[in-house]
C-alpha cells in the first residue's frame, strides 16, 4: 500500500563539535499534518514514542539519515556509528557526524540547510499489520469535526529519516511512501516475535 508521509518542520542545524561537523535535528510527535494519499486528503499524526521499537528495542537495526528519501544519497548511518538517535515523548532527536571528505550530495545538503532551503525532516517507516501489532495505526474523528478522519500512527518501524524541503505553507502536502505488507495467517506469531 502506498501511504503519504507528511514533511514536518525539523529544526535542523549544522555545528562544529571538536573536529567534526554535526548535523542535528528532530522529528516531532503529536504534530498534525495534512497529507495526500492517491488523491485523497487526510490528516495524520504520530503518537509519542511511535518509533520506540526500532530506536530502543533493536539498537543494531540499521537506520539511515538520507537526502530526500534516496538510499543512494546517505548522509549518516546508525550502523556506521555516525548517526545517534534518541526517542522522547516530544519526538525523535538525532545527531549525524558529517564525513570529512563528503560526497557531492552531502555538500549540497549542507549548503541547502545552511541557506534555509532544506529545513524539514521526514521519516521513512513501516506500520506493522494489525494482526501483528493491534492498534499500530487507527483512524479517529477530528475533535469538533467528526467528518474528518485523522490517521494516528501509534507503532511504526523507523527505516530512515530524510532531510527535505520544508513546505511553503503549513497545510502543504507532500507525496511519500511507506512500506506495508500483508501477512499470511500462519506467519502471524513469527512476525509478532520480530515486531515486538
Amino acid at each position: 500500500m502506498d501511504n503519504s508521509i507528511p514533511v514536518y518542520p525539523g529544526n535542523i542545524e549544522i555545528r562544529q563539535v571538536g573536529g567534526a561537523r554535526v548535523l542535528s535535528g528532530r522529528f516531532p510527535y503529536n504534530s498534525m499534518a495534512t497529507v495526500s494519499d492517491r488523491g485523497r486528503v487526510r490528516k495524520e499524526r504520530f503518537s509519542s514514542r511511535a518509533f520506540r521499537f526500532a530506536i530502543e528495542s533493536e539498537p543494531e537495526r540499521r537506520i539511515d539519515l538520507l537526502v530526500g528519501h534516496d538510499f543512494n544519497r546517505p548522509v549518516a548511518s546508525r550502523s556506521a556509528g555516525t548517526l545517534r538517535l534518541r526517542d522522547t515523548d516530544e519526538g525523535v532527536m538525532f545527531e549525524a557526524e558529517l564525513p570529512d571528505d563528503p560526497p557531492s550530495w552531502v555538500i549540497d545538503a549542507e549548503r541547502a540547510v545552511s541557506a534555509g532551503l532544506m529545513t524539514g525532516i521526514s521519516p521513512g517507516f513501516r506500520v506493522p499489520p494489525q494482526g501483528v501489532v493491534p492498534g499500530a495505526e487507527q483512524l479517529v474523528a477530528e475533535p469538533g469535526n467528526p467528518g474528518v478522519q485523522i490517521r494516528e500512527v501509534n507503532h511504526a518501524v523507523l527505516r530512515e529519516l530524510s532531510i527535505v524541503t520544508n513546505p511553503a505553507y503549513e497545510e502543504s502536502m507532500v507525496e511519500l511512501r511507506s512500506d506495508q505488507f500483508d501477512v499470511a495467517p500462519d506467519r502471524t506469531e513469527y512476525l509478532r516475535s520480530i515486531w515486538l
